[in-house]
């Protein structure tokens, strides 16, 4: 078994143990949005949207409405962000709780404009996930910036790993089993301060 797989199981593993003392049967509402980690050469990687002289990765992340990161992805810096949505939401795990059936899809899906598609829209309704992702052209809509912070502060919590801030590994597959370990890390100081 790949040390990807193993890492992803952990924090399968250690989202089940957040979700039991809830008796909750899954994430109810849960936040998308990426950040840049700046790279030089190696797969997956690209001009950046902001600073066109720096190469780099983008972590494209989906998180429950607590912070607890569900599902990370990396692509290149110049990967529109709304072509990761649906592989965000179809990864999200099982997350067990409740005796019964565990619920992989949230009620209702958070994101900017970077977002904003209908097509996806759709796709997400016909999952039964409700899309509260702000128009572009529009005004936001109110009051979701102010819930940003979430998965903000999970960015900054993940970002504490220096390896993800700057990613060093040229290969994908090594750099991703980073990531998933990071969300595991992330979860088990979560568990371990709600036990203490």
């Amino acid at each position: 078994m790949a040390a990807g797989q193993v890492f992803d199981q952990l924090h399968r593993i250690l989202l089940a143990e957040l979700k039991r003392p809830a008796n909750s049967t899954g994430p109810a509402r849960v936040w998308m949005a990426p950040t840049f980690a700046r790279k030089i050469g190696g797969a997956d990687t690209g001009p950046s949207p902001v600073d066109r002289g720096k190469t780099g990765s983008k972590h494209h992340l989906i998180c429950a409405g607590h912070g607890m990161p569900l599902k990370a992805i990396t692509t290149a810096a110049n990967v529109n962000d709304v072509t990761q949505t649906l592989a965000l939401v179809d990864g999200i795990p099982p997350v067990a709780g409740r005796p019964g059936r565990p619920r992989r899809r949230p009620e209702s899906l958070l994101g900017d404009k970077g977002y904003d598609c209908n097509t996806h829209r759709e796709e997400l309704l016909k999952r039964r996930i409700l899309p509260v992702i702000s128009r572009k052209g529009t005004l936001n809509i109110k009051g979701l910036g102010k819930l940003r912070y979430v998965i903000e502060q999970t960015f900054a919590l993940l970002h504490q790993f220096k390896r993800l801030a700057g990613r060093r590994e040229r290969r994908t597959e090594l750099h991703d089993a980073f990531v998933s370990l990071a969300c595991a890390l992330v979860c088990w100081r979560r568990l371990k301060k709600a036990r203490s």
